[in-house]
């Protein structure tokens, strides 16, 4: 087992072991966020046939060419519906939006540019042929391939597979995730938490990030300090893409995770990532690729959070067939100046600002690995480098935004 890797040598030997997950079928309606696993072949033309694109008249280009001229209106066509013959020369009639263009007619007028008299109409305008018709297969052809693999499925692509007729779509499963706390000192949020007891808020962060990526969280419960009990609650969470335990992941006395997890068949591959928060960080797998990748994360809830948005975050994603496994960077000038010790790359919690045409990021205050409210906080991760001692105020700094709404424009932008 290796240990003290660098974020970069983690996330590769992570990432290395992980494979998007297989397929499964689902309604097209259920699918928005979810990977396409096979192409999408266009079986229909769209439209269909020629139609209207507006509301208005359908006429020949050439009974209007010396407008302003009265046209006798002959019929109407509502979208749905089709005309009873072919429009002859010197005739109009009144069509709809989506209404399909009838047989003798070569453009359409658009009811603004006209006015109705009677059962006649009078065009202002002289149009081209081909004025607001939409031709038939100019959105999509019989045969089209119209969506790839691996593509991130989104509200155009879902109105796509409407228009084609496709119910179902097959898409990479979403990744099934076992969450396990861990220690006697450890209670759920409605326990006593006298004599020294923790609230075990990682179960709550921890799901709540899994299900941000569209991973779906399973509770395995607190362990207690004994090998006998978080064998039998590891063992529930076997069947698992993932297995994600918060605690006894160190080097303590009581820290039994990993001999459990040893003894299950589990080879640990690392131990120990050079960053702050979060050193004592695992990374196993099982030899014979059958059970979940195991992920030991630190106790400290700041300490657990940074470690899955850095480590684990990228893992699910890529199970899922998601094509950006990080978080958006951007460029941010200091509020004021940091300084560390050499030798671990610091996520600084930061909030953000813009300030004219910069962002402008400043710390959530106490950087402690047990003060949640840094991540409450948070809109970004500022990232230190590993070598660097200091960040002077005014200087840039690169940070992973992961409050991604700071990223929405706050005012229209016209």
């Amino acid at each position: 087992m290796r240990e003290g890797l660098t974020v970069a040598e983690a996330q590769r030997l992570i990432l290395d072991a992980t494979s998007p997950l297989g397929a499964e079928t689902v309604p097209a309606a259920d699918a928005q966020g979810r990977v396409l696993v096979e192409p999408v072949v266009s079986t229909r033309t769209l439209p269909p046939e020629d139609n209207s694109a507006m509301d208005g008249y359908a006429v020949r280009a050439a009974d209007v060419a010396g407008a302003p001229v009265a046209l006798p209106v002959v019929y109407e066509i509502p979208a749905g519906g089709h005309a009873p013959r072919e429009l002859r020369p010197g005739e109009a009639a009144r069509i709809l939006t989506g209404a399909p263009l009838l047989p003798g007619a070569d453009a359409v007028v658009r009811q603004e540019d006209a006015t109705r008299e009677g059962d006649r109409v009078r065009i202002d305008v002289s149009v081209p042929e081909g004025e607001a018709i939409r031709r038939a297969g100019e959105d999509v052809a019989r045969g089209d391939g119209v969506i790839d693999p691996g593509q991130r499925l989104s509200p155009g692509h879902l109105g796509m597979l409407a228009s084609l007729g496709r119910t179902q779509v097959s898409v990479h499963r979403r990744p099934t995730v076992a969450l396990l706390s861990g220690g006697d000192e450890l209670v759920e949020p409605d326990g006593d938490v006298a004599g020294g007891r923790i609230v075990s808020s990682n179960s709550y962060t921890l799901a709540a990030q899994c299900r941000e990526v569209g991973a779906l969280p399973s509770y395995l419960g607190i362990a207690r300090d004994d090998p006998a009990d978080i064998e039998r609650r590891l063992r529930a969470g076997l069947h698992c893409d993932a297995l994600v335990s918060s605690a006894g992941v160190s080097v303590g006395d009581r820290d039994h995770v990993r001999d459990v997890l040893e003894a299950l068949g589990c080879k640990l591959v690392f131990w120990g990532v050079k960053m702050k928060p979060g050193y004592p960080f695992v990374f196993g797998r099982f030899a014979d690729g059958r059970g979940p990748l195991v992920f030991g994360l630190p106790g400290n809830p700041v300490s657990a959070m940074v470690t899955f948005e850095v480590l684990v975050r990228p893992a699910l994603l890529r199970m899922a067939g998601q094509p950006a496994l990080h978080r958006p960077r951007i460029p941010a000038v200091l509020g004021e100046t940091l300084t560390k010790k050499a030798g671990r790359l610091h996520f600084v919690r930061v909030r953000l600002e813009r300030e004219g045409h910069q962002v402008v990021a400043r710390t959530t205050g106490n950087q402690s690995s047990g003060v949640l409210r840094s991540m409450v906080e948070a809109q970004g991760l500022l990232i230190f480098p590993a070598e660097a001692t200091r960040l002077s105020e005014g200087e840039t700094a690169p940070v992973e935004v992961i409050d991604e709404s700071f990223l929405a424009a706050p005012t229209p932008g016209f």
